[in-house]
């Protein structure tokens, strides 16, 4: 869904492994939490927690050990933020997108890209309505610059 609008050269990146084994990892499951509970409280999200895990302390999957992702360690701590980090980050592009477009009104290839930003921010929105955010919640600029800063 995420490269919906981009330019067709392909997906790239590693994929991971079937059977992680994790035996080498010198972390047990409580300390992996309470980590992960320590990188929260420093306003960390979900996916910057996971590649601070990964490259500082050498734990290549925090599902593989604990049985539980990363975001559902950090519900069970309530530590979660009130909107979805994907949701979020769309949010943050498209108020850094309507900034610059109201400096630079004629520059009409950024107000195609908040016009697609922000139909990709409905459809994820959709996704997650009922579960992660409130069924009557809906997209408007306005909103979400209340929302971001």
């Amino acid at each position: 869904m995420s490269r919906m609008h981009s330019d067709g050269r392909g997906s790239s990146g590693s994929t991971k492994p079937r059977n992680p084994s994790t035996n080498w990892v010198v972390y047990e499951e409580d300390e992996i939490v309470q980590l992960v509970e320590k990188l929260a409280k420093k306003d960390k999200k979900p996916s910057e927690i996971g590649g601070t895990l990964r490259d500082r302390y050498g734990v290549p999957d925090v599902q593989a050990i604990t049985g539980k992702s990363i975001t559902d360690i950090l519900e069970e701590k309530g530590l979660s933020s009130e909107l979805p980090e994907d949701l979020y980050s769309l949010l943050e592009k498209a108020v850094r997108m309507k900034e610059h477009f109201d400096k630079n009104p004629k520059d009409k290839e950024a107000r195609r890209r908040l016009e697609l930003t922000e139909a990709k921010i409905r459809r994820i929105a959709e996704y997650h309505r009922g579960e992660r955010i409130p069924e009557d919640w809906s997209y408007n600029r306005e909103k979400a610059e209340l929302l971001i800063k």
